[in-house]
């Protein structure tokens, strides 16, 4: 087995007003050679948005691009003609492919918005942008590993292009969960979202991350009440 440990207090930060964003890999302004991605998991932003605020539009490519709400609502649209609402307890996905323009904000004028905007390299390029969303079951991630994300179309989640399964779960206190691997040539990246865990004896507190990889299980034992987010990804 082999690990690496990303504390939340070592992320990169940068404070615009509108936007107070914390980057696990390095992202815009912060840059650290050793941490430009796990595997094809290449940008992990854990982002909060003033009311009303947002990214105006903006291009991208060859990029597969999820995006997790965990407080508040966030509106899209893109150059596809797709315009909606994004909230806590949905996932939305994003194929950039050969090019897309778009622009997400927070809809509230009152309260502030926080997401995970995630990026994973996919494995073709200059395919068909395309755009998803899906609404999760809460009471299948109750003491629970529910997959929200695969590469499969056919699977629970959304999809993308890569081999890779995300997995999110929301434990009580004193619970103990296996993840096993869908592949044992990936590794995987655990990031707390709230609560306290151990995992191969390392104990994790809320935005903590850890990559693991040259194994095929492991086991997670939850200290608190606690929501984790596992990325199974190719490590290239």
């Amino acid at each position: 087995m082999k690990k690496i440990l990303h504390k939340a207090e070592t992320r990169g930060h940068a404070n615009h007003g509108w936007l107070n964003a914390y980057h696990t890999f390095s992202f815009a302004n912060f840059y650290d050679p050793s941490r430009m991605h796990f595997g094809v998991l290449r940008v992990l932003n854990d982002d909060t948005i003033a009311p009303g605020k947002g990214f105006g539009t903006h291009p991208h490519d060859n990029m597969e691009i999820i995006t997790i709400p965990l407080k508040g609502e966030l509106e899209h649209k893109d150059s596809m003609g797709n315009t909606s609402v994004i909230k806590q307890g949905e996932v939305q996905v994003m194929s950039a492919g050969t090019g897309i323009f778009h622009s997400e904000y927070n809809k509230r004028k009152d309260k502030s918005l926080e997401l995970l905007q995630i990026w994973v390299f996919p494995d073709k390029k200059n395919i068909e942008p395309r755009y998803d969303q899906i609404t999760l079951n809460e009471e299948k991630l109750k003491n629970n590993f529910q997959q929200i994300l695969s590469p499969n179309a056919e699977d629970d989640g959304v999809w993308i292009h890569q081999n890779a399964w995300f997995h999110l779960g929301a434990f009580d206190t004193n619970e103990e969960a296996i993840y096993k691997w869908k592949d044992k040539n990936n590794g995987i990246y655990v990031f707390v979202i709230e609560g306290e865990l151990s995992v191969v004896d390392q104990t994790l507190s809320k935005r903590d991350g850890l990559g693991i990889w040259e194994e095929n299980e492991v086991s997670l034992k939850f200290k608190s009440s606690s929501r984790v987010l596992i990325m199974e990804v190719p490590m290239r």
